[in-house]
């Protein structure tokens, strides 16, 4: 049963819907140009960001994976950063036009489809939302046919307890492994070439509410892993496992105290609310940090400059505010570890005691940039808060912190302290319904990861437009049932149904728009950018579509056979050709919709279904990879 698998799909009362949001100018520089039209370019940002990045080694990239080869995809952001850049560039902005599908897979499986294919040694590698198959598929033969398949018996609980949809984000490769994590839980490493299971370990309850959908991150000789299940009252953690075993090498929680945390000595935060023992606990009512979410379903990336992981964490548990007075630490907040022992080295939490939803799980991309004249080792990290983030990498010290989409639970950042800035008008309690907040709860983008180009120098991102009536209720914990304490109802932000998403280019050094995209529906798809200076995203209603980097110009457009939430790669073929593949199947949060889930109470699935009523009139579930050339 498709509401089985949105918390509150069936439970949550329904919501008044306020006025219209007001649809005055947007924050973050270039304009919106309407659905789907063409890009407005700041040229003048853009040459100064290109030279930004000229001024660094490399463009500013950090190294990735040794060995790593310049034709495949063998983690989830290709690199150890995350920046879904590929130096492949036999397509460009002049042959574009003239992609064509290849082949297909049809995967026998119409849930939603996030995440991207691994291609290693010729073979590509598919990952299903549950029951999570693994498929191998053979490059060197025309049509990619099956390999291998992994079928494991997942739990059928699994499907009842996630959030929102029974999504799965992706593999990682490393040493001929391929490891993947299951709904239920397990993650599992499958011999690469013959998907023969080498080792299988569970590491949550369902019971609890906890289940896996992140993409696992290796690094050397560990895979980073974490849970879901925020809404269920589960306590977040992020382990390492050792590659070879299995073995949990060490494990740290994101609420509780220090020893849990791994908060020790070498914990130097840059800001001051974050210096103290045990604040996982001090921050909280008392034992509402052993409720209080801050789980780990979103990604990690790798800085082998600094040797440091980072990840963020999701909401705190309840959605409630008023039960859980403080800061709430150490959910929605960033932290950098040190892969081999798990020790925290800083954090910073982009939403303290998070009022609307607003997980901090978005990826945050290391890279070297210019920024007041000064090269400066950092992440970029846009927030499902809205703000656009450029934070030294070593201290956590935020450095450039600006809207990429229009908001207003915050009028601006606080730059000595770190803090957001709180429109009081916006903020929620229980009982009261708090109308016109944007963004809404699904974040001006969800999970759906940024690119970044060593040759344009800038980030690529996609958004949602979307904005809520929030009102906190009750709520009481009973272990693996929906742990809300909010009803939420979503609608179109600034510009009304026609633009409730889009597609940025974003200067990390200022923190402005260089050009913009909008969509009609939220764009749930990640970026793929190459060096042929090409950037590929999709769209809800199925549109796969190539822009160019500089200009954000349409270049090409394919209509897929069911809307794309999924992120494209690319690979070079055994032929020596090119190749750009992208998952078809809607579903996902957003998508709930077009997964058959009613309608008619606009605050089902978390408050999606108001935003997203009528897609069902323009796409239809679907499981397919597609693969285009030249």
């Amino acid at each position: 049963m498709v509401a089985a698998t949105f918390v509150g799909a069936a439970g949550c009362g329904r919501g008044t819907r306020g006025d219209t949001p007001p649809a005055t100018a947007r924050d973050g520089g270039a304009g919106a140009t309407g659905n789907g039209a063409a890009a407005t370019e700041s040229s003048a940002a853009a040459a100064a960001t290109a030279a930004a990045a000229a001024g660094q080694p490399n463009g500013g990239m950090v190294a990735g994976p040794p060995g790593m080869k310049d034709g495949e995809w063998t983690l989830p952001g290709r690199d150890y950063a995350g920046t879904r850049y590929s130096p492949l560039a036999e397509i460009t902005p002049a042959n574009v036009k003239n992609l064509k599908v290849a082949w297909t897979f049809s995967t026998g499986f119409v849930r939603g489809f996030e995440g991207q294919p691994l291609v290693v040694n010729n073979t590509m590698y598919v990952v299903t939302p549950y029951p999570n198959y693994v498929y191998a598929l053979d490059l060197a033969n025309p049509g990619g046919p099956p390999k291998w398949a992994y079928k494991p018996v997942t739990d059928p609980a699994s499907q009842g307890e996630a959030c929102c949809d029974v999504v799965n984000r992706g593999a990682s490769y490393a040493d001929g492994k391929i490891v993947v994590n299951r709904l239920d839980n397990h993650t599992v490493a499958l011999d690469a070439a013959t998907g023969k299971v080498l080792w299988d370990v569970k590491l949550g309850d369902v019971n609890k509410g906890e289940t896996m959908t992140m993409a696992p991150l290796i690094v050397r000789n560990k895979v980073y892993v974490g849970d879901a299940g925020g809404e269920m009252g589960v306590r977040g953690w992020i382990t390492a496992l050792d590659l070879n075993t299995g073995r949990i090498v060490w494990k740290a929680f994101n609420t509780g105290p220090d020893k849990d945390v791994l908060i020790g000595p070498n914990f130097k935060p840059f800001y001051a609310q974050y210096r103290g023992t045990d604040l996982g606990v001090k921050t909280w009512p008392a034992d509402q940090w052993k409720l209080g979410g801050g789980t780990v379903w979103g990604w990690v990336t790798y800085d082998p400059e600094a040797n440091l992981i980072y990840y963020g964490t999701s909401n705190p548990g309840t959605w409630n505010p008023d039960l859980r007075p403080g800061d709430n630490l150490w959910s929605t907040a960033i932290f950098a570890r040190d892969p081999e022992t798990g020790e925290a080295r800083w954090a910073w939490q982009g939403t303290p005691h998070d009022e609307w939803d607003y997980d901090d799980v978005n990826e945050s991309i290391p890279v070297n940039l210019t920024v007041d004249g000064r090269p400066r080792k950092v992440l970029v990290h846009f927030d499902r808060n809205g703000y656009g983030s450029t934070i030294d990498r070593a201290t956590g010290e935020v450095l450039v912190a600006q809207p990429f989409q229009y908001l207003n639970w915050s009028t601006g950042m606080d730059m000595k302290t770190g803090r957001p800035i709180l429109n009081p008008a916006k903020e929620t309690h229980q009982g009261v319904n708090t109308r016109e907040i944007c963004p809404s709860s699904t974040g001006a983008r969800d999970q759906q990861p940024a690119g970044y180009s060593p040759r344009t120098g800038l980030f690529y991102t996609p958004f949602t437009n979307l904005c809520m009536n929030y009102a906190g209720t009750e709520v009481s914990y009973i272990a693996g049932t929906p742990y809300l304490g909010a009803d939420v109802q979503m609608y179109a932000g600034p510009g009304g149904n026609g633009e409730r998403g889009g597609f940025i280019a974003w200067d990390a050094t200022t923190g402005k728009r260089v050009w913009s995209r909008t969509e009609h529906f939220p764009v749930w798809s990640g970026a793929l950018v190459t060096a042929g200076d090409v950037v590929f995203y999709g769209t809800m209603d199925g549109w796969f579509k190539a822009v160019n980097a500089r200009t954000g110009q349409e270049l090409w457009k394919f209509k897929c056979g069911s809307g794309i939430i999924g992120n494209a790669m690319t690979y070079r073929g055994p032929d020596g050709k090119q190749y750009i593949a992208i998952y078809s199947g809607i579903g996902g949060w957003a998508g709930a919709t077009a997964l058959g889930l009613a309608t008619d109470d606009p605050t089902a699935a978390l408050g999606a279904t108001g935003a997203t009523s009528d897609l069902p009139a323009y796409t239809a579930p679907g499981g397919m990879v597609y693969v285009f050339s030249l």
